[in-house]
């Protein structure tokens, strides 16, 4: 049988590079969604998921449910006839963005029905010799066909997994996803993404989240001279968020109570060195209707000391 290879990637750079490489054979379908951010739906594919993310989309980041359509929806009806692919190849990183795009893929996968056809990952994350974490477009060319000939077949444990997750992710009780940390399986940062997850709730003394926490850190601790420039610091050093432009700039904007500009620099305002201490909690000024998933970030507090949510 001739081989015929499904390349589901993490975005519009990798399919263009790999392209222009000549890296890999066979078709693309590339993921653009962030799902990590926004509620979800178990079926990505149905219509009240498809007009449910179309309604986020627009409302906090101004795309058009037309775009939508065209970038995401439209790459979905590639995988209708799975029966006509040999592989299927997963090109995603080490962050909680690509995870949870990733377990949403496995999860359609699953219920389109691969039976036989074998699932490979390719992800990129901790270099040797080197201290920061690397995306698959910060790869050489020769490291990504590294990345490519050590891609690891996933069992059908792992993509049950996988699938799980997802499913606890959609579902109202993240305290059970705390549940899966420890779990084994081929996905060596997964535990951190499910941890990274779980930190994104409001911490129960301050009503910030490891996230803004951690921004707040940054102007305490350097010379930041401007919005602009903390941008910069906050995707560089955001950890294992991926986090892209427009994600961040929303929240810097929800930190504005927090900064003080002044002629030189970004300092602290006194509300942000009595967030930064633990003197005082924000919650009250902070909460909003926004959805991780299935839940509500502003329904539970994060216990920084027992690593677990505490439900209001």
């Amino acid at each position: 049988m001739k081989k015929n290879t499904l390349h589901i990637t993490n975005g519009d750079s990798l399919t263009h590079r790999m392209k222009e490489l000549g890296l890999v054979t066979g078709e693309f379908m590339t993921w653009r969604e962030m799902l990590c951010e926004g509620p979800t739906e178990i079926e990505v594919e149905t219509d009240n998921s498809i007009k449910k993310r179309a309604a986020f989309l627009k409302k906090y980041y101004r795309i058009d449910a037309s775009d939508y359509e065209e970038k995401f929806v439209s790459q979905l009806k590639k995988i209708d006839n799975l029966t006509s692919y040999t592989e299927i190849i997963l090109w995603f990183e080490y962050d909680l963005f690509c995870h949870i795009n990733m377990i949403a893929a496995i999860s359609l996968l699953l219920r389109k029905g691969i039976k036989d056809i074998p699932v490979y990952l390719v992800c990129s994350g901790r270099i040797e010799h080197e201290k920061k974490l690397f995306g698959l477009c910060e790869l050489s060319d020769s490291q990504l066909k590294e990345h490519y000939k050590n891609k690891i077949l996933l069992t059908t444990d792992d993509l049950e997994f996988a699938s799980h997750i997802w499913t606890l992710y959609c579902e109202s009780k993240p305290q059970k996803i705390a549940g899966q940390i420890k779990r084994d399986s081929s996905f060596e940062y997964m535990s951190i993404c499910l941890r990274a997850h779980l930190q994104r709730f409001p911490n129960m003394l301050t009503g910030l989240n490891i996230l803004e926490h951690n921004i707040l850190e940054m102007i305490d601790n350097y010379h930041i001279k401007n919005i602009k420039q903390l941008m910069g610091y906050a995707l560089e050093y955001q950890g294992y968020y991926g986090y892209g432009d427009m994600q961040m700039k929303r929240v810097l904007a929800r930190l504005f109570q927090f900064l003080d500009q002044t002629k030189d620099r970004l300092l602290l305002s006194e509300r942000g060195k009595l967030a930064l201490q633990q003197k005082k909690n924000f919650y009250n000024t902070q909460i909003l209707d926004w959805y991780y998933g299935g839940v509500k970030k502003y329904d539970y507090l994060y216990n920084n000391e027992t690593h677990t949510l505490l439900k209001l």
